[in-house]
């Protein structure tokens, strides 16, 4: 059924046929995902127009169910993801999924129409075409502005090709996973979304295997870093995966050093801005996104933005994010056992005699920390950068080791984005 729903009996069979296609759980992207999309959206439309009363809360449809067969939270996790993921919904700070509504339906026989209501907020969001930051886009080549061409006309054929279908969904969900200390513009996040989406759409990849980012995998990444082209080699290896690596500056108002993000069809995308030029950045900042699509990028309406400036917080997903990267990038057991994990004064002070002046000691104390750096990087089989990183970062030192981090050494492997605007 593709046409409006005029009568009771037309309602009647396109729950039927809804229903159906939720049992099937058809892959995000296919035709009966989309069939089922649309039908949602006419079931919803009729109701609205035959019934005058506000249509069931799904999250207190499930709090209905769940007290019916006296579940937990923790019962709905097959259902929702994660245990963090079924708070957020329970709590009312995450709107349900596609996917989510099928299991909940097919798994606890919640009937479909009172699952498929939109995000209350997302309902009364009205997209406010003049926020989106339209003279950067213009000025970027994103978009052509032809003369008295309004910002709806220009815009709305640019979020057409990145796939996002209902603004208001998309600028909902790109609050939804965000990891900042600075509110981020939530217009431009998702004008920088569209504008990576479109750039990956853009590029062949195989087909991505879900459970393919295993621990071992991270690492074959990382030692790829060995090379000098480094970050060129990690991109056609992801892709050869299905992973699609793009490069597209930030927008200002986002305070931005990665994403993960998927397209259409569900093929992860890995978004990065190299708001830094340097090569411990550019590595941290590919494993951690690349965690969260091993750890949590399991839904469609999934999006994680990463401003790795601050902590982690109280987040689980960057927490766990934080932990893989890490651990991936430099193991903890040969961080611990390392030179490279003693700080620079200490190093000196075991080469040096007890009166060493504090220049002679502060000189030595470099030239040993650049030394353990190489060396534990030649263990691992890894650039030094990012051990480097690694060592700033403990030792809360960023001057530390500036000629090993790789300034300056990632964005002109990149070209084709115009840095030269910077």
């Amino acid at each position: 059924m593709n046409k409006v729903i005029a009568n009771e009996t037309d309602y009647q069979e396109a729950l039927l046929k809804l229903e159906d296609l939720m049992d099937r759980r058809p892959a995000p992207g296919t035709p009966e995902s989309e069939e089922m999309e649309l039908l949602a959206l006419l079931v919803r439309d009729y109701e609205s127009r035959k019934y005058h009363f506000d249509a069931p809360d799904p999250i207190d449809a499930i709090n209905f169910r769940m007290e019916q067969q006296n579940l937990t939270p923790r019962d709905l996790v097959p259902y929702i993801g994660s245990r963090s993921k079924v708070s957020e919904i329970l709590s009312r700070k995450r709107p349900l999924t596609l996917s989510m509504i099928r299991a909940l339906h097919s798994g606890l026989g919640i009937p479909a129409s009172a699952l498929i209501q939109e995000n209350e907020e997302c309902e009364k969001l009205t997209v406010d075409w003049d926020r989106f930051p339209i003279k950067q886009m213009i000025a970027w080549g994103w978009v052509t502005a032809p003369e008295l061409t309004r910002p709806e006309d220009m815009l709305r054929p640019f979020f057409g090709a990145a796939g996002f279908g209902e603004l208001q969904t998309v600028l909902c969900r790109s609050s939804s996973h965000v990891r900042s200390a600075r509110p981020m513009d939530d217009y431009a996040l998702t004008a920088w979304s569209a504008r990576v989406l479109i750039k990956a759409s853009q590029r062949a990849a195989h087909d991505y295997k879900q459970g393919s980012v295993t621990p071992e995998f991270l690492s074959g990444v990382a030692r790829l870093s060995a090379n000098d082209k480094g970050p060129l080699r990690a991109r056609d290896f992801l892709g050869e995966h299905g992973i699609r690596l793009v490069v597209e500056r930030h927008l200002p108002g986002t305070y931005l050093d990665g994403a993960a993000l998927k397209v259409k069809d569900g093929s992860p995308v890995i978004g990065l801005t190299l708001r830094y030029d340097r090569l411990d950045n550019f590595w941290f900042t590919l494993m951690h996104e690349l965690a969260h699509l091993a750890l949590h990028l399991d839904d469609e309406g999934d999006m994680f933005y990463d401003d790795l400036d601050v902590e982690t917080g109280p987040d689980p997903h960057e927490v766990e994010a934080d932990s893989l990267a890490g651990k991936t990038l430099v193991p903890e057991e040969l961080w611990k056992t390392s030179a490279a994990s003693r700080v620079p004064t200490t190093l000196a002070a075991e080469r040096l005699p007890r009166r060493a002046s504090a220049g002679m000691s502060q000189v030595l104390g470099e030239i040993l920390t650049a030394q353990a750096a190489v060396q534990l990087a030649r263990q691992l089989q890894v650039h030094p950068a990012i051990v480097a990183g690694r060592m700033r970062h403990e030792f809360k030192t960023y001057r530390l080791l500036n000629q090993v981090v790789g300034h300056h050494k990632v964005r002109k492997l990149f070209p084709e984005v115009k840095w030269e605007w910077e």
